[in-house]
């Protein structure tokens, strides 16, 4: 292991991702912008979900732009190599302030990107092709320890392998679910439509994601099966954007994918972009010369990482603390690579009521966004908030300690609606935790 840690290898695929990933947040960023969603998604509502223990993100009104125009900076500064640390930190603590504003807006490509701009705080990615390289020289070198690219490896293979993990359930399996219910929506599309009509479609896709999650990252390692595995990575990526409204992720991943591949191949792709822009004079640099880390500096990226990956390792598998059906409490699901296993479609009323008699139904249309009733509609943690939420509202339009009770209604992958949380507790009272909320009726199937 010690040997591991002494070897070392050309810096060009840490330089090629961090160019690549630079530059598909910073036009993520702008597409964000340009197609209104800012203001749809964080400046419009009046009330925001914010995740247990970060109830210190606060919405930022107007100033919101402001968050997205650093974050799109930012990104671009990472993307050119110019004064990266800075740069990256920024992204990282940015991007990430984005996605902890309000949980309606969960996605799992948005944990990925946030915990990868972590991890590029600690990495040199911009040792060759960069502003700061080309305005400090002794930044310049072509070679760093080969575990600064394979951590970055290491992180993309878990994403795949937990997705895998996650799909081997019976409702994926052997249902088919919720791609029986996708797909044939998607019948529309011109040329392949067609085939979604059929059930055994769904049944393929079901398998063949299964298998491509669990084999893809041991395929992009192995040298000889690389060209085809990320050819596999291509293909299947595309296809789901067609298919799937998931936004940059499909291409995210693809660009991601190329960290694989030899360093040779990644260093020609540099000099290409080299005599493009006319810079390979000024940012050659010799091939023995190697980044050098004092011990202090290596113990102490060494040890962020090893906790990083602990943590990374471990957190997917805090569901086994909860008892009842995941897919239903959803108690561990989130930030654990559980990526399009389930479709639920849910009801919520509320009813608030005080020790004077009043009473009231609420319409939940006057406190949130289609989005939001949608999101909280099937997530009880989500009916929690919203519920100290209406109680704090109605206090002040002078109810006396107010309760508030929910009837719910949710189906999942394609069953019959059950009510999700008993309805005569009174969700006011309840506190939030890491705890399992007793409240939640288990889900007998």
């Amino acid at each position: 292991m010690k040997g591991y840690f002494l070897k070392y290898t050309l810096a060009a695929p840490l330089v090629v991702f961090r160019i690549g990933l630079g530059i598909m947040l910073f036009a993520s960023t702008i597409r964000f912008w340009l197609k209104g969603w800012i203001e749809e998604l964080y400046i419009k509502p009046t009330f925001y979900f914010s995740y247990y223990g970060f109830d210190f993100v606060k919405p930022l009104g107007s100033f919101t732009y402001l968050l997205f125009f650093i974050c799109a900076v930012a990104a671009l500064c990472v993307a050119l190599g110019y004064k990266y640390r800075i740069a990256v930190t920024a992204l990282f603590l940015s991007f990430t302030y984005i996605e902890l504003m309000d949980k309606a807006t969960y996605l799992n490509h948005y944990y990925f990107v946030s915990m990868i701009c972590f991890l590029l705080i600690f990495l040199p990615a911009n040792v060759s092709f960069s502003i700061d390289a080309l305005k400090n020289k002794k930044l310049q070198v072509e070679q760093i320890p080969v575990w600064c690219i394979d951590a970055v490896k290491l992180f993309v293979c878990l994403l795949y392998v937990f997705a895998g993990i996650a799909k081997i359930n019976s409702d994926w399996l052997l249902q088919a679910m919720p791609l029986k219910i996708w797909l044939p929506a998607r019948n529309d599309l011109p040329v392949i439509g067609f085939i979604f009509n059929y059930t055994w479609v769904a049944y393929l896709f079901s398998w063949i994601g299964c298998i491509y999650d669990l084999c893809i990252p041991f395929l992009l390692w192995n040298k000889r099966t690389r060209i085809w595995a990320y050819i596999l990575v291509i293909v299947f990526h595309t296809l789901t954007s067609i298919l799937f409204p998931i936004g940059m992720f499909p291409y995210i991943m693809i660009v991601t994918a190329c960290i694989f591949f030899d360093a040779a191949w990644h260093l020609k792709f540099i000099n290409l972009l080299k005599s493009l822009f006319g810079t390979k004079r000024l940012l050659s640099t010799q091939q023995e010369t190697k980044l050098e880390w004092n011990s202090l500096q290596q113990r102490f990226v060494k040890g962020i990482f090893f906790v990083f990956f602990a943590i990374q390792f471990l957190f997917p598998f805090r569901y086994i603390f909860y008892p009842g059906n995941l897919f239903w409490t959803e108690e561990g699901y989130r930030f654990s690579w559980r990526v399009m296993l389930m479709e639920k479609a849910g009801y919520a009323q509320f009813i608030v009521t005080d020790d004077s008699g009043k009473y009231i139904t609420v319409n939940n249309n006057d406190f949130l966004t289609v989005l939001q009733e949608k999101m909280m509609s099937t997530q009880p943690d989500m009916m929690l908030q919203y519920a100290h939420h209406l109680a704090s509202h109605y206090t002040k339009k002078g109810f006396k300690n107010p309760k508030v009770y929910a009837e719910t209604y949710v189906a999942l992958n394609g069953r019959l609606g059950k009510p999700m949380i008993d309805s005569k507790t009174d969700l006011a009272a309840e506190s939030d935790s890491f705890k399992h909320k007793s409240w939640i009726l288990l889900y007998n199937d």
